[in-house]
């Protein structure tokens, strides 16, 4: 059987992903690491090789400097575009309605 590089894009939405996939460095370390679910899971789940998930998690840990960089630009882009939508947001109509 042939082995695989699971790769890291640096390039792709301004934060890493799995090489050829739009699933972030960032997302899978949440979906792991921070809902407690198997790495296996996860992949099954995204359909990914169980490889890209640990590589992943590798990135997200050889990198935190870079981590919580992108981290920090997600959290102001949610909170830029939280403004923008509640501020076009009908009256009486609420996020959780």
């Amino acid at each position: 059987m042939a082995q695989r590089a699971h790769a890291i894009d640096r390039k792709l939405l301004d934060e890493p992903h799995v090489a050829g996939r739009r699933v972030s460095v960032l997302q899978l370390y949440e979906q792991v690491e921070g809902t407690g679910r198997h790495p296996a899971e996860v992949a099954n789940q995204l359909d990914l090789d169980v490889g890209d998930v640990y590589a992943a998690l590798a990135y997200y840990y050889e990198h935190p400097e870079e981590m919580r960089d992108a981290r920090e630009r997600r959290e102001s882009r949610r909170q830029e575009l939280g403004d923008e939508i509640a501020d076009e947001r009908p009256e009486g109509i609420s996020p959780d309605h």
